[in-house]
């Protein structure tokens, strides 16, 4: 027995939300990850190169490392760079 089926071009219902949903978060996405390159770019070209500080001298920690004036570490048994 042969029988003519409709021709349904769309999705369900369900299912085309969940691919409207996807589509909206992958658009978002794509945009978020533009803006973030553009934000590193700006950051990168503004961020001055890292001032390095090393001191062993009498008052100071033994061996203090700073980055920026800010206490990274400490070498142990190094008296000078």
């Amino acid at each position: 027995m042969l029988r003519d089926l409709p021709y349904v071009d769309a999705l369900p219902a369900d299912r085309r939300a969940r691919h409207l949903v996807a589509a909206a978060l992958c658009a978002g996405s794509r945009a978020l990850d533009r803006l973030a390159l553009r934000l590193a770019h700006v950051e990168a070209r503004a961020r001055p190169e890292p001032v390095l500080e090393f001191y062993a001298e009498a008052g100071a920690p033994e061996g203090a490392l700073y980055v920026d004036g800010r206490l990274v570490g400490q070498v142990a048994g190094v008296n000078r760079l």
